[in-house]
């Protein structure tokens, strides 16, 4: 059941019986809008449309979604692709997840619209093997679309022609970054790729391509159906409409929320939408869009609303929208030693700074954490993050800094006090720390 406070918009057809099947999808007006907008507008009517609205992407980076549809160029003499990115890694984020599993059809719908608006012909789902129930009901959902002629050749009359292949990942977190994803669909292993040329010129197979996130395009029906002014009226000037955000950590009520952008703020979203943190505790800390997002602390960041430039001034990113509490029992260098070891884990070792630096970072916290840190471990932490941040082949080595040097800004004091006691500072004198 949806939250008395949630804005359901993406969300309004959720739970709705019956919604993922074809039929009911259809008899609430599902696949009505793409197929009205393929034959009342055109495409690049649609790409001004959707920048109108405001849509911005959802995976993490925020950026402005019609705009990035319009850097694809018409006139190389190659095929177009679209690739979904479902490949939901980013730590405590499961919102996609719940998206494919419940309104498969209400993605497949947003990626129609997509593509015709940029004049694509093949998509590509790329999804997270281990989202076996999302693959499985995307898998039904594609096959009912086809067996209604929603897709194909020559949908519903107009000329217009589009497949969809649904692909399975391996669960690499470095297949969420786009090149590394497009390596991937090519059947060669997960690395990224250099920057320039970019995807929108040359991606998928050397040609065009667009990489949109999953609540990204399934937000697309929406906002046509409920027409783009009206989509446009909620947020905030920069960051409009609403987001689902993942909830989780130590709070009572953890879960996926659909909110209105800058409307809602950290305190109230633990407290009204979580149910506060869980054993009456005081929060600690606050980790705002997944795992590779700087730490906030409530202290100073409580009142901070959730929308992509409120949470930029705080120092931070919206991210994927994954919000991660601890509470003060937490010890804040165990926390980290965890978030660490995870990218040191997921480290496609394709560049030696991002390689041998998340090693060096997971060796010095491991040390530290176990009661054998030394004070000079500090500046070593220090150095390890200046030489690693900025220098990798991709985003994921700069990930792995982010909990460290977050938790070194708030909490050094603790980090000194386990360095010189050879225990955690967490709990009247308690020797075991509550790791998130």
């Amino acid at each position: 059941m949806p939250h008395a406070k949630e804005k359901r918009v993406l969300f309004g057809w959720r739970d709705i019986q019956g919604i993922g099947s074809l039929e009911r999808y259809r008899k609430e007006g599902g696949y009505a809008t793409w197929l009205r907008l393929m034959k009342d507008k055109q495409p690049a009517e649609v790409t001004e449309l959707t920048k109108a609205s405001g849509l911005r992407g959802r995976g993490g980076a925020g950026f402005p979604t019609g705009l990035k549809w319009s850097f694809v160029p018409n006139n190389l003499g190659k095929p177009k692709y679209l690739c979904v990115n479902c490949d939901e890694s980013e730590p405590g984020t499961c919102k996609d997840r719940e998206i494919v599993e419940h309104l498969p059809h209400q993605l497949l719908e947003g990626i129609g619209i997509a593509c015709y608006a940029v004049g694509i012909q093949k998509a590509f789902i790329y999804i997270r093997g281990e989202m076996l129930e999302g693959y499985l009901s995307l898998k039904k959902a594609i096959e009912e679309a086809y067996a209604a002629g929603l897709f194909g050749k020559n949908i519903d009359g107009t000329g217009f022609e589009l497949d969809i292949v649904l692909h399975r990942g391996a669960g690499a977190y470095i297949c969420g970054e786009e090149s590394a994803l497009l390596s991937s669909l090519e059947g060669e292993r997960g690395f990224p790729r250099l920057k320039p040329p970019f995807p929108a010129v040359s991606g998928l197979y050397a040609c065009p391509t667009v990489i949109n996130n999953v609540e990204t395009l399934a937000t697309l029906p929406v906002i046509f159906r409920m027409g783009v002014e009206e989509y446009a009226k909620l947020g905030t000037d920069k960051s409009k409409g609403t987001r689902m955000v993942s909830l989780s950590g130590h709070v009572n009520q953890p879960g996926n929320f659909e909110i209105e952008l800058g409307k809602v703020t950290f305190k109230q979203l633990i407290e009204d939408f979580g149910g506060g943190v869980r054993g009456g505790k005081a929060c600690k800390a606050i980790i705002p869009g997944g795992a590779s997002a700087p730490w906030l602390v409530p202290a100073e960041h409580y009142d901070v609303t959730l929308d992509f430039e409120a949470i930029a001034a705080a120092k931070s990113m919206a991210g994927s929208g994954a919000i991660i509490v601890m509470d003060e029992d937490t010890c804040v260098v165990g926390a980290t030693l965890n978030l660490v070891e995870f990218f040191h884990e997921e480290s496609c070792g394709k560049c030696s700074p991002c390689r041998e630096g998340t090693q060096w970072l997971v060796q010095i916290l491991h040390r530290i954490v176990h009661g054998h840190g030394k004070p000079e471990d500090l500046d070593l932490l220090d150095s390890v993050c200046e030489s690693m941040l900025g220098k990798t082949f991709c985003p994921l080595g700069d990930s792995a800094t982010v909990p460290v040097s977050s938790s070194m800004r708030y909490f050094r004091d603790e980090y000194e006090y386990l360095i010189k006691e050879k225990h955690s500072k967490v709990g009247p004198g308690s020797k075991k720390a509550a790791v998130v």
